[in-house]
């Protein structure tokens, strides 16, 4: 098999997300026979670096062997079962450790298969719980520049524009409130108090906010300040309105800690988690929730007080496995600190972006880095340059229209990071 084979076999049948397909006239797909480390290899032996973790999942390299050896092993026994009436060991393990160590007091989880599933879970719990306690609050906050995935739910409490005009008739009931402009813990007291004139004049409607904290991904990796977090949980607080945390791609270490919330000391009414809880293996999504919570869907047979939601692969085992794999390496491997010393590394690198002329707002959060192109119309589809630059030098970068982001796996060496920042200098110089 060739590259070229595979890409031919591959346009006659596959239809390929967030892609205008007609671009694939004239910018190839790359065929990716296998993984290792952070490299992807084609068909023709080329490799790549992934500086995005394949869309922000892979936490320690692709076929990592010690992720490998605890999904053979649970094929062995069990590779999935109805979780209605029934249980298994490696949901009930998982389960328990997340419960240890996400925020206190999130003492119950709920599963599903990817985070936009997630989150509309997280919706529905919310407009349940209120529901149950006789009140109707129909109406969801999200902040500007959000994105919370593509399924229906997911997408009304978004702010892509684009999406919601395509969309809107399908929308559930949603507005936005300001998200902090930059990284100023000024900027967090101006978005917060922007938050509370909106509850004090809505919040008998008001279900939830959700957000995701201190990093906006699919925002073009807008970044803000900790006490945002603190102040919109104390006014959640005061006017009887959840906080919804999506941490699908901010989880698992990305920030510099195991979970955003823990920067700010708090405790949402529901943790949405996905991406790197496999380690980037296998499809799955929890949110974790209060018994506060839970105790409102608690009761004799009642089919309207029963929260009504499903999955056919809910807890699915492999998938579990994966992620108790996961949470092994980051007791073993003290990996929190090791990425302090590596995301220092990696900001000292970005140091020589600042001599570009068309480079600004270099900017980091834990693990996740990020520079805006300036001086360039929308038209001119300037990441692409980028994109195609880093895969014709061996490195994948994918950036947000013209912000060029890197957030790789854990497991990249420093002469990695070397050659993954070296590569994406050069691409944007050459523009």
């Amino acid at each position: 098999m060739t590259n070229l084979e595979l890409k031919k076999r591959d346009l006659e049948v596959l239809w390929h997300p967030c892609t205008q397909m007609k671009d694939h006239e004239t910018l190839p797909l790359t065929p990716i026979k296998k993984g290792y480390g952070v490299y992807l290899e084609d068909f023709d032996g080329n490799r790549y670096i992934d500086a995005v973790s394949s869309w922000w999942v892979n936490l320690f390299g692709h076929a990592n062997p010690y992720i490998n050896s605890k999904v053979k092993e649970q094929l062995d026994t069990l590779e999935h079962v109805i979780l209605a009436g029934f249980t298994h060991e490696s949901v009930v393990r998982l389960s328990e450790r997340l419960v240890a160590l996400t925020p206190k007091g999130l003492e119950k989880c709920f599963y599903a298969d990817n985070g936009s599933s997630a989150v509309e879970v997280a919706l529905k719990m919310s407009y349940h719980a209120h529901l149950n306690d006789g009140k109707k609050k129909k109406l969801f906050v999200s902040l500007t520049n959000s994105y919370h995935g593509e399924t229906i739910g997911a997408l009304s409490v978004g702010d892509v524009e684009l999406y919601k005009e395509t969309y809107e008739p399908l929308l559930i009931q949603s507005i936005q409130t300001a998200v902090p402009k930059d990284q100023t813990i000024e900027a967090a007291r101006v978005a917060a108090d922007a938050f509370e004139r909106l509850c004090e004049e809505r919040s008998d409607e008001i279900s939830a906010l959700i957000l995701e904290p201190l990093i906006q991904g699919a925002g073009y990796m807008h970044m803000y300040h900790p006490f945002f977090l603190e102040a919109v949980r104390d006014i959640c607080n005061r006017y009887d309105v959840h906080l919804i945390a999506d941490e699908v791609m901010v989880g698992f270490g990305r920030t510099g800690k195991l979970f955003a919330c823990e920067h700010a000391g708090i405790t949402p009414d529901f943790l949405v988690l996905s991406k790197g809880l496999t380690g980037g293996y296998l499809p799955l999504s929890v949110v974790l929730t209060t018994n506060t919570i839970y105790q409102k869907f608690y009761c004799d047979y009642n089919e309207f007080k029963a929260f009504l939601h499903s999955h056919s692969y809910t807890g699915n085992a492999l998938a579990c496995a994966a992620a108790n794999a996961t949470l092994d390496i980051f007791e073993k491997e003290n990996v929190i600190e090791k990425n302090k010393e590596l995301a220092a590394y990696i900001l000292q690198g970005l140091e020589k972006f600042t001599t570009l002329k068309n480079v600004a707002n270099i900017r980091s959060t834990g693990m996740v880095f990020a520079l805006d192109l300036i001086g360039y119309d929308a038209s001119e589809r300037i990441g692409l340059k980028v994109y195609q630059y880093g895969l014709d030098h061996g490195v994948l970068l994918r950036p947000l229209g013209s912000v060029v982001y890197f957030m790789p796996p854990y497991s990249i060496t420093y002469e990695e990071v070397d050659k993954m920042i070296d590569t994406a200098y050069a691409a944007i110089e050459k523009l």
